[in-house]
């Protein structure tokens, strides 16, 4: 046949997956009311004041601003995205990710440094829910939320969500500098199943306390950055509909 066939959507429209930038309209009104609970809320914290406008695009990232994005988004039934929308983001060459870097966890490897405070804290949490959890586990910043906290060196601490699942990974406890490839992430968490010599992808690591997972600008994946309120100018809030994390083969 040379014709092609053109039918309806079997679907509801509505729940369609859908992934991208804040930008334009939505990306300005999603600021202001950003900064407004930044105000109202979290005491007008300096580490939260680090997204703004730029090229049309919100910009700027760190654990923190994307916990309170969490919260702003939720109004309108969205979400940040976790490392596992972005590698299928990245599969399905649905957004072009390079060039910037997008916060998505935190990975909690012990109590000690750096960021002893928080490490123990969320260990309490987590071991009130599950005295045998092990380490190194990754947090989705989507299980998070902020809380105002004097006794921490950010003026701020995270707090579980009554739904957060920790994520036990072994993989992020391998040596710094190790390599992975595209095929070998696991889909739910977005993490790689093992370390090997070589890759096409490099897995930035460290052996203790508290440091953020992000998409690097090159695509490569890091979890040894300490510098929770760090932000800079290439860093991106990726938003997804709340039905947007699949299977990859879906």
């Amino acid at each position: 046949m040379k014709s092609e066939f053109k039918g309806k959507l079997l679907v509801d429209p509505e729940t369609v997956p859908m992934i991208g930038f804040l930008e334009g309209k939505f990306g300005r009104e999603f600021l202001a009311e950003y900064y407004r609970r930044m105000s109202d809320k979290y005491e007008n914290n300096e580490n939260l004041r680090v997204l703004n406008i730029q090229d049309g695009l919100v910009a700027g990232s760190n654990p923190f601003a994307v916990v309170l994005a969490n919260e702003v988004l939720a109004q309108e039934n969205l979400r940040t995205a976790t490392q596992a929308d972005l590698e299928k983001a990245l599969k399905l060459r649905v957004l072009e990710l390079r060039e910037n870097y997008e916060d998505t966890g935190l990975v909690l490897r012990s109590e000690e440094n750096p960021n002893s405070y928080l490490a123990r804290d969320l260990t309490k949490q987590l071991r009130a829910r599950n005295p045998e959890f092990q380490y190194p586990v990754l947090i989705n910043l989507t299980d998070l939320e902020l809380r105002v906290d004097s006794d921490s060196n950010y003026g701020l601490s995270f707090r579980l969500k009554e739904d957060a699942r920790s994520i036990y990974a072994p993989v992020l406890n391998s040596p710094n500098d190790s390599r992975f490839n595209s095929s070998d992430v696991d889909e739910s968490t977005g993490l790689p199943k093992i370390a090997v010599l070589k890759g096409n992808r490099t897995l930035y690591t460290r052996d203790s306390g508290l440091s953020r997972l992000y998409l690097c600008r090159s695509l490569n994946l890091g979890s040894a950055s300490s510098l929770l309120a760090d932000s800079g100018s290439d860093g991106r809030v990726v938003v997804v509909s709340d039905v947007a994390t699949q299977k990859f083969s879906e």
